[in-house]
């Protein structure tokens, strides 16, 4: 069993393959936008945070995409996108039908494309034993999509607009520890407890909080949260004090 982890490992894991344009498939399977203009393509999608939009403008940065954004329509929301690219118009052509988003026959889902996904939409869910993946509101998409995430290991439960969604949620820690392994460790912007946590991180046989690098920060008295780094301290959670 150990052998057939491992493989699985190494051929969806993050280590399979280095960082590309082809990766921005995992916000393509959410709720990611994709144009096409001329011979380029551009990709957009809006967050629900500005923690999100620096991780993923470092990760556009990784793969030579030049990017912007700026605050959404919905408060506290913000819109983060590619510049137009030619190095993006395979995903144009793969996903575009007409003007329409579909998956294409050939979509899969690995550590690359899933850390994208867990960068802008991914959450923890309320019991901390699973994890919830946000969908866009393209409804034909998203059976291929969970078949996708079903061969990497990681089946999950569909739900609808009603329910809170659409979103996929990966129940059970041993499922959430396999996605945590894919797809590598959390980006320095993520705040403690929203990316996936690994199986050593959510056992604790003696009932003791576990302490991590991440969550170790020396707390002020009183406070609710890890104090900030002067980083942190100098961004908050503003994108427009970013010092790009």
């Amino acid at each position: 069993m150990q052998v057939a982890m491992d493989t699985q490992l190494s051929i969806f894991g993050i280590e399979a393959h280095p960082p590309g344009p082809g990766d921005l498939d995992g916000l393509l399977a959410g709720a990611g936008q994709v144009v096409r203009l001329g011979g380029t393509a551009r990709v957009s999608i809006v967050v629900d945070a500005a923690w999100r939009v620096r991780v993923l403008i470092a990760e556009f940065t990784r793969r030579g995409l030049a990017t912007s954004w700026d605050k959404a329509t919905i408060e506290g929301h913000y819109g983060v996108r590619t510049a137009y690219s030619s190095r993006l118009a395979p995903l144009g052509a793969r996903w575009l039908r007409g003007a329409v988003k579909r998956v294409p026959s050939d979509f899969f889902l690995d550590g690359q494309r899933l850390r994208l996904w867990c960068a802008a939409a991914g959450a923890p869910t309320e019991d901390g034993d699973g994890y919830s993946l946000h969908l866009g509101a393209e409804e034909e998409c998203w059976k291929a999509v969970g078949r996708a995430l079903a061969t990497t290991g990681l089946p999950a439960e569909l739900l609808g607009p009603r329910a809170g969604g659409p979103l996929f949620r990966i129940e059970g820690r041993k499922r959430v520890a396999h996605l945590a392994e894919i797809i590598g460790d959390p980006p320095d912007d993520v705040p403690p407890g929203k990316w996936p946590r690994k199986k050593a991180q959510t056992e604790n046989p003696d009932g003791a909080v576990p302490v991590s690098s991440r969550t170790s920060r020396k707390r002020e008295p009183g406070a609710g949260r890890a104090a900030a780094t002067p980083r942190e301290a100098h961004l908050k959670d503003e994108p427009g004090l970013f010092d790009l």
